[in-house]
């Protein structure tokens, strides 16, 4: 089992290991392309840490080893430069869940979703962050995006899963809360990052993670064990009636 799971993760990280940053404009320079690539991954590290409201341009330059001057050569604002950020983000934030074969087989498509969702935890921690602080802000910036294209891909794949369960290849489970829980489950590693080092010094913060997960989910959509989990429940007994 370890095996598949190392195999899967594996081809999971080699198709997902695309660049995360917004394309740097046509004409560049070798130099410019760096240094639009310094302040984008500088601009990263100070907006997943203070969200956009406490970051500033000093911070993002001092981050970058330019100058503010230089950074406003690339990009005329904070705002500019999260808009590039984000704009990167989003089509790498939607890929694990488009990657979801509607017509694989059920319970191991959803399993391999799972291990896309914690591999981008493990490999995108400040891309999961930065997504997460503009959440909690109300998604100013975010808004017309996950109203539109997340919320049509999300619909989708919840009429997938909703058939998948209606036709017994997975138990019936709500299609959304189980999306929703593996976004909470997968996500917790990267966003809350530092509780887990606390908690766990010393050791890598998603070290068996994976594996639990799997045995999590393994377990809530097999029929058979959903059944069986049904039929051990106490049965409930109505009220006497009063004499």
């Amino acid at each position: 089992m370890k095996a598949q799971q190392a195999e899967n993760r594996e081809r999971d990280e080699q198709a997902d290991s695309a660049a995360f940053a917004a394309s740097p404009p046509r004409g560049s320079t070798r130099i410019q392309r760096e240094n639009r690539e310094r302040i984008l991954q500088a601009a990263l590290e100070v907006f997943s840490t203070y969200g956009f409201r406490g970051a500033t341009l000093d911070q993002i330059a001092a981050a970058a080893g330019l100058s503010k001057p230089n950074v406003l050569y690339y990009f005329e604002s904070k705002e500019a430069i999260h808009r590039a950020l984000l704009a990167g983000l989003l089509d790498v934030w939607l890929e694990p869940l488009r990657r979801l074969d509607t017509n694989g087989e059920p319970k191991a498509e959803i399993l391999a979703y799972v291990r896309r969702k914690l591999m981008m935890s493990r490999e995108y921690p400040r891309e999961s962050r930065l997504f997460a602080n503009e959440i909690l802000q109300g998604a100013p910036r975010l808004e017309t995006f996950i109203a539109s294209e997340l919320k049509a891909l999300v619909d989708d794949r919840a009429r997938v899963i909703e058939a998948w369960a209606a036709a017994g290849k997975i138990a019936p489970v709500d299609p959304y809360h189980l999306i929703f829980s593996i976004w909470a489950l997968t996500q917790h590693y990267a966003d809350f990052e530092a509780q887990i080092r606390l908690i766990r010094p010393g050791r890598d913060v998603t070290e068996g993670a994976e594996d639990f997960l799997t045995a999590l989910y393994e377990r809530l959509l097999d029929p058979a064990a959903k059944a069986q989990g049904q039929e051990a429940r106490p049965k409930a007994h109505a009220p006497a009636a009063d004499s």
